[in-house]
Formats: C-alpha cells, sequence, structure tokens
C-alpha cells in the first residue's frame, strides 16, 4: 500500500509528516473522505470543490491546481487497485514553529491516503441504530461555519465519546438553541407524511455529500424535501428516521433517547432511497482503470 504525500507516493509505514505541522498541532487544515464503488470515485467533482472551498474560507493555498488534485486522486485509486475504497485527501497548512502564526507555515502539505474502511456492522443497516441526544453542542456557525470541513473534529469526538458511555454507536447533536444540527460523523433524515426531511447547514449541519445525493435521489424519486430547523419533537415523532455519511452510507435509525421511531423497524422510504442512492454511486463519478498486481493490493 502506497501513500501520496507532497508529490510522492510512498509505503504507508514510511508516510510521515512534520512534528510541526499546524495540522498535527493545531488542526489546522482541512480534509475530504471519498468512497470508490467498483472501480468509480463517487462524485469526485463535489468532493474536489468542497476541498476548495473550505480552503478558501481559512485563506489556505493548496500547492495543486484542482485538476492536479483530480489526478493525484485516480493516481493514488488506481495503485491501490481495489475495487472498493475509501480515500482520505488531508491538506494542512504544513510545517511552521510552535507558534499559532499560519504565516510561518512555508507551504502546505497534501496527504492521499486510499484503503478499505467499515464504520458499521451489517445488522445495522438491516435492524436500524439506536441513537441518543447528547450534552455537546455542535459547534455554532457564528464560530466555525460548518461547511468548512476542517482537521479539528473534537467537538465531534467529545460527542461520540459521549455516545459511546450511552452504550451506543451514534448521537444526535444540537446546535446552542436546541436546534438538531447533526449526528458526530453523519447527517440526519427524518420522514414525516411521506415528506423527507433534514436540518440546514444554517442550522449547523455539515453539507455532506452524501446528504446532497439523497436529497437528488428523493427529487428523483418525487419525493418531497425540506430542509431547515427541527427539534428532537420532530425525530421522536417521525414516521421514518435514517443517518448518511461517505462512510456510513445509509442507516435506518429506530430508536432515539429511547422513543420507537415509526414502527421500530427500518421504513419502506428509507429502503427506497437506500436502493437509489447505491443505483447512483455506480453511476455518477469517475472510473478509474485499477492496478490488480499483487503488489497494488498488498
Amino acid at each position: 500500500m502506497q501513500v501520496y504525500v507532497d508529490g510522492q507516493f510512498v509505503p504507508a509505514e514510511d508516510a510521515r509528516i512534520s512534528v510541526f505541522d499546524h495540522g498535527f498541532l493545531y488542526g489546522d487544515g482541512i480534509f475530504e473522505g471519498i468512497r470508490v464503488y467498483d472501480g468509480t470515485i463517487f462524485r469526485l467533482q463535489q468532493h474536489i470543490q468542497r476541498l476548495y472551498n473550505s480552503a478558501q474560507c481559512i485563506l489556505l493555498t493548496i500547492p495543486l491546481s484542482p485538476e492536479d488534485m483530480r489526478a493525484a486522486i485516480v493516481d493514488t485509486v488506481a495503485r491501490r487497485g481495489l475495487p472498493n475504497q475509501y480515500v482520505r485527501v488531508v491538506v494542512s497548512r504544513g510545517a511552521g514553529d510552535l507558534g499559532l502564526d499560519p504565516r510561518l507555515c512555508r507551504r502546505p502539505s497534501i496527504v492521499i491516503i486510499a484503503d478499505t474502511i467499515t464504520l458499521y456492522a451489517a445488522h445495522c443497516y438491516t435492524n436500524g441504530l439506536e441513537l441518543v441526544t447528547v450534552a455537546t453542542r455542535r459547534t455554532p456557525t457564528w464560530a466555525l461555519d460548518p461547511r468548512i470541513k476542517s482537521l479539528n473534529y473534537l467537538n465531534n469526538i467529545l460527542a461520540k465519546l459521549e455516545a459511546q458511555q450511552a452504550g451506543v454507536l451514534e448521537a444526535v447533536m444540537l446546535n446552542g438553541e436546541g436546534y438538531v444540527a447533526e449526528c458526530t460523523a453523519d447527517n440526519i433524515f427524518f420522514v414525516r407524511q411521506e415528506q423527507l426531511c433534514t436540518p440546514s447547514t444554517a442550522a449547523g449541519a455539515l453539507q455532506g455529500v452524501t446528504r446532497d445525493s439523497v436529497l437528488d435521489v428523493a427529487q428523483a424519486l418525487g419525493l418531497p424535501t425540506t430542509e431547515g430547523f427541527f427539534t428532537r419533537y420532530d425525530l421522536y415523532t417521525a414516521d421514518e428516521c435514517f443517518i448518511t455519511g461517505t462512510g456510513a452510507e445509509i442507516i435506518p435509525v429506530v430508536r432515539i433517547d429511547g422513543r420507537t421511531i415509526g414502527t421500530g423497524h427500518p421504513g419502506p422510504l428509507t429502503a427506497q432511497l437506500r436502493q437509489g442512492f447505491e443505483t447512483l454511486c455506480h453511476r455518477d463519478g469517475v472510473r478509474v482503470s485499477l492496478h490488480t498486481t499483487c503488489a497494488a493490493l498488498a
């Protein structure tokens, strides 16, 4: 397995960044998680656009053009050789000194890793998840816009720890006003009277690529959609609920804070959206010619 580090491919065990890198010291950087399905990099253009938008917002100049970034990602995927992959693209501010001043970081650093990922067991997709609401609130939009996919995930990690202490795998995070924002690593949707609803980015939700894909699938199916401000009441009284993410894809939710959602089983519209999303994954993206040698599969 080879990792792309600042223009070179090196064995994974030799991949290094400086201990003075501001991404390591301060979480000063951005990232994208991208899926590959049967050799197709899903919605690569959307991921690249979001990466460069995030960079623009934090005054980070990526030392590759979007076209060269695309080529580097495709090359990394091809070298890995697996038909199904998870790709992590990280752009940090680069090495500076122990101070906070980003001007002392001479050149941003780029790392691209292609590997596999399994976030949830198979039974979670068939039986559904139980969620709890945690005390840790989503970072307010006036402090850090959720559309910036930054390296600083401590807020989410603290919420994930609360979920684990409660004995569940995922948690609902509220914003400072008590509205539902998202989960620790996933967006959240619910269905009421055949209308699909999800929190607005203004409520603190990341504008996830999978989230937007599900909205596209819903539109193609003729299912009405609403992005807005919702409370836990809306989740508790929903007919169906599910979460979405690049790693998670689409997972049904059957209980929240001890309340049974709908029938207590994954709902029919969730299943229909999952089917539409799976179809989309295999046709909306960049097809890669994989290197299937023994070295690539190692």
